[in-house]
């Protein structure tokens, strides 16, 4: 796996990207769904990694700036033919090593609260993100779960 700055012209990222969007549709009400589109995503205050294999786009993960020292972690997805193989574990390290190298102190994220989400609530846990309350324009949610974690 190798894990790049994302090329916003690879037709391959908008089709990953859509189908992140797609998947997150069913999971909760359009007010409650928070996942950026394509061109949210190419904002100057927003960084964002592509893991690849030999087959293509396996995964993203995105930083977007809320204020000096704080990001949000955005677009993370596995694809799934390749879940459960560290795609998500290895795009999330990098992005947090990006972070800190970058003197950025704490990352927040949202997520669902549903069981779909278990899965990326236990690997955030696993990195070390604690559960907080609602940050930047976020309000409180019962389909949301907001996560924050020191990296600097």
């Amino acid at each position: 796996m190798t894990i790049t700055r994302a090329d916003f012209g690879d037709p391959r990222l908008a089709a990953f990207l859509q189908a992140h969007l797609d998947d997150m549709e069913p999971t909760a009400p359009p007010e409650s769904r928070h996942a950026l589109d394509l061109s949210a995503l190419q904002q100057l205050h927003v960084r964002m990694w592509v893991a690849t294999d030999a087959e293509g786009i396996v995964g993203t993960a995105a930083l977007a700036e809320l204020e000096p020292g704080h990001e949000e972690l955005k677009s993370m997805r596995t694809e799934p033919r390749v879940r459960g193989r560290g795609v998500a574990s290895g795009l999330l390290a990098h992005a947090l090593a990006d972070a800190r190298a970058r003197g950025v102190g704490r990352v927040s994220l949202e997520t669902g609260s549903m069981a779909f989400f278990e899965p990326a609530r236990a690997l955030y846990a696993k990195a070390g993100f604690v559960p907080c309350e609602p940050f930047g324009s976020y309000v409180a949610d019962p389909n949301s779960t907001f996560m924050t974690v020191r990296v600097g």
